[in-house]
């Protein structure tokens, strides 16, 4: 949506593949093994500074919605939001902010307490709809995790989200800088669109899986096709984030970012979900619209990862680093200043770890197993070259953070 006036990353990834671990990442500006979440059964550590404190304390306002992700750990007492979703909002460095139940998380915390505790379950009890969406969720493997929800467009959750988002922009002040960030819960498992949405891509062609190890079936498809429908409505609402930025009049000044935290897998080597360190579930969409004095409309391969949007942001606002920050500016490749970030790139999660050079891919874990890809000529990552490139395999281990003996 924003590519024409903006930035597009080509080889953006993610510190982990996992939304806990990514996005204490993003909060902190540390890579996998220092961001203090090593699962999502980790809740972020309070005594790990934000850069969402350091713009607060800038003097900015500091706005949030969506799915934050911050606590994670699966125990009751944390399967809380508050039902305003204003639990931890404060602690985090926000001053304002509606944090919301995942799709997995919010099902789980009314089957353990009873009832609703976060405010977007909350809100489908306050319709009368609450036990369909329940019901939906129980009855999701009978349908493949990929099913047509009978909610209205107006109670589907990443709808409700940019609602409440758009409410809270509009009382943003307009006398100090803010920022604010949108965390949409889709495309995410189970994979559920409205009829409005289904009708949208009924008739659409999706690709099957690459190397799917299992015979292609119509639920394969229909996940897919819902997949990307949820990622047309995301951009549908994010457009409207981007008018309401205009009719502030506040456009040119303002810095856009669409990413994401992980991707999925939708079937491609015969898995699903994230958590691995292949392209579909680690590599993800960055596309930057920075102020009108960066340069604009370019697509560039500079090496960045999520987690540079931490340094990025603080350095736009004039703020320092924080300490132990990992993450790179980007500021200077808005600015045509450097065509460059870093040398390589990381990314792990568990018993893996990634390095990618722009070309080639190395993966490390603690089998002691070596896998090594050249994704210029081997995109879909099919070919392990690793024994016939030992000088390659030596250098890029170098900047694993996993011992392989």
């Amino acid at each position: 949506m924003l590519a024409d006036e903006g930035i597009s990353f080509a080889k953006a990834y993610t510190p982990s593949p996992m939304c806990g671990p990514a996005r204490a990442c993003l909060a902190s500006g540390r890579n996998y093994q220092n961001c203090g979440v090593k699962s999502n059964n980790f809740n972020y550590p309070l005594s790990i500074p934000t850069y969402y404190q350091t713009l607060r304390e800038k003097g900015y306002f500091t706005a949030g919605v969506g799915k934050f992700d911050l606590h994670k750990d699966i125990s009751p007492v944390n399967l809380d939001w508050g039902v305003d979703g204003s639990r931890l909002i404060n602690e985090w460095g926000f001053s304002a902010g509606v944090d919301c139940e995942g799709k997995i998380d919010g099902v789980n915390s009314v089957k353990f307490h009873g009832r609703p505790m976060g405010p977007y379950l909350s809100y489908l009890q306050s319709q009368g709809v609450l036990d369909i969406y329940l019901s939906e969720h129980e009855n999701r493997d009978a349908h493949s995790n990929a099913y047509t929800t009978a909610l209205p467009d107006h109670l589907y959750c990443d709808n409700w989200i940019a609602e409440c988002g758009l409410d809270l922009l509009d009382n943003v002040p307009t006398d100090r800088p803010w920022y604010m960030v949108v965390n949409f819960v889709g495309p995410h498992a189970p994979m559920d669109i409205t009829e409005t949405m289904r009708a949208g891509c009924d008739n659409k062609v999706i690709p099957q899986p690459h190397n799917p190890n299992m015979s292609v079936i119509d639920n394969t498809q229909r996940a897919r096709r819902n997949y990307a429908a949820m990622v047309e409505n995301i951009d549908t609402l994010t457009g409207r984030f981007v008018r309401k930025v205009k009719e502030r009049g506040e456009y040119d000044n303002t810095v856009i970012v669409y990413a994401s935290d992980h991707g999925d897998m939708l079937g491609d080597h015969g898995k699903w979900g994230k958590g691995t360190w292949r392209d579909p579930s680690v590599r993800i969409p960055l596309i930057v619209k920075s102020p009108a004095r960066s340069v604009s409309g370019l697509r560039n391969d500079a090496l960045v990862s999520l987690h540079d949007l931490s340094a990025t942001f603080l350095d736009f606002a004039g703020c320092s680093k924080l300490d132990n920050m990992d993450a790179v500016s980007m500021r200077p490749l808005l600015e045509g200043i450097r065509s460059g970030n870093r040398e390589v790139l990381t990314s792990q999660f568990g018993d893996w770890n990634l390095v990618f050079d722009g070309r080639h891919k190395l993966i490390t874990d603690t089998k002691k197993e070596m896998l090594l890809f050249d994704l210029e000529n081997d995109p879909l990552e099919d070919q392990n070259i690793a024994a016939e490139n030992s000088d390659l395999v030596t250098k890029l281990s170098r900047y694993s953070h996993i011992d392989n003996g």
